[in-house]
């Protein structure tokens, strides 16, 4: 076993073969994007039907509190036994290099591979090697617990960070030519393009020292940050430790370990965009008397544009409570909610569907600048987590497909 937080890992793939169609039916996007937009899931699902893909097995959040969302959890159970029975190909002791074509262009490099969850922890205050970047929202964890807990296999949307000052990925990438290709295929509904490459015997070795080295620059501080995926990373971790409690010694287990991508911060396709909110099912006109008594309208710093059926303006807070402007309008917007049973709250990757949700009756929605990626280590390092869903790496059609799969249960 390496003695390191990141580490290689086994893992199944559906066997690839140039120009074959089935990786396009076989990635999806993570299950947490479009999540009112129903009608992008409906998409994926039609050209999904009748074919192995991940879609089955993962529930995408747009299905959560609907009835649909019983039979999608019943397929998964179904789906993950169907895929275990030889359809799937394993690489073992590999790590698979990632080159994500975005919808623009550019290309996002990554490394699939292990974390170590012994090394990381969502708790408010931890100060673990790899640590969540947003508030842990509780009660959250116990339904992705129950899906985990009843699942041999885990596929990942959790996005690793790294401040790769040494070029660690750069060197990676710099070998690809020798990695046998894993798949090369263009992604569903306009996703852009994915190339994995699987890293194995002496490249492995090469590369691993590499990560070995970046690792014990790191010190006992912050070594990895979660970028995309905290619940779903929180989720692995709470499962673990549920095992580890009723098994006694677990450090064996594959379930001690979550699949993850790793990515450098500093890489040039690598974009922080801000998650906006969209308030949904308000009488608009209670909802701005709100808000309007803790803000003053005009351009200045921190300001957020508000935009409804009848309103778009741009206002600040008068007395902000917290540093970012998202903590302070997330600080109102939960206060609202909590004295007004009925109304939600939705988080939007995408200002053109927030927009569109925003004029729709019983909604307003919220425009903001983000924080940049530049100052995400240095924030956790001197304030802890963010406020939930602060920002997002790159808007949706750039976030991480599911593909890789690994088995976590004996």
């Amino acid at each position: 076993m390496r003695n390191t937080i990141f580490s290689p890992a086994d893992f199944l793939l559906p066997p690839y073969e140039a120009k074959d169609p089935a990786f396009q039916t076989w990635a999806v996007i993570a299950c947490d994007q479009f999540t009112s937009e129903p009608d992008y899931w409906e998409k994926a699902e039609a050209i999904a039907e009748n074919a192995p893909s991940a879609l089955h097995l993962v529930l995408p959040e747009a299905y959560l509190e609907t009835d649909a969302e019983s039979e999608k959890k019943a397929r998964i159970a179904d789906a993950m036994k169907s895929v275990q029975n030889g359809f799937l190909k394993e690489y073992t002791d590999s790590l698979v290099y990632l080159e994500r074509t975005l919808p623009d262009g550019r290309i996002r490099r990554g490394l699939v591979g292990k974390i170590d969850l012994e090394k990381y922890d969502y708790k408010k205050g931890s100060t673990p090697a790899v640590r969540a970047t947003e508030a842990t929202v509780l009660e959250r964890i116990p339904p992705r617990v129950a899906i985990r807990s009843a699942a041999p296999l885990e596929l990942p949307h959790v996005m690793l960070l790294m401040n790769d000052t040494e070029g660690l990925m750069a060197s990676v990438a710099a070998g690809r030519d020798a990695y046998p290709c894993l798949y090369d295929f263009d992604l569903m509904l306009d996703g852009g393009h994915a190339a994995g490459y699987c890293i194995s015997g002496e490249a492995l070795t090469a590369v691993f020292s590499k990560i070995e080295a970046y690792e014990a620059s790191r010190g006992e501080g912050l070594v990895y940050a979660v970028g995309d995926g905290n619940h779903s990373l929180a989720a692995a971790k709470a499962h673990y430790e549920n095992i580890k409690a009723k098994e006694g010694n677990a450090e064996a287990h594959p379930a001690r370990y979550a699949l993850v991508e790793l990515v450098a911060l500093e890489d040039e396709a690598l974009d922080f965009e801000p998650i906006y909110r969209v308030v949904i099912g308000c009488d608009v006109p209670d909802f701005m008397k709100s808000l309007t008594a803790i803000t003053k309208e005009g351009e200045g710093a921190k300001t957020v544009r508000v935009v409804s059926e009848s309103t778009d303006k741009t206002v600040s807070f008068t007395a902000p409570t917290h540093a970012l402007t998202v903590g302070t309008l997330q600080d109102f917007i939960d206060a609202y909610i909590a004295s007004h049973p009925g109304v939600k709250c939705d988080y939007i990757h995408d200002e053109s569907s927030l927009l569109a949700l925003a004029e729709q009756k019983n909604s307003v929605g919220f425009l903001f600048d983000g924080m940049t990626k530049e100052e995400l280590f240095p924030y956790v390092l001197n304030h802890g987590t963010l406020p939930r869903k602060t920002f997002s790496m790159g808007e949706a059609r750039s976030k991480r497909y599911y593909l890789e799969v690994r088995k976590i249960v004996k």
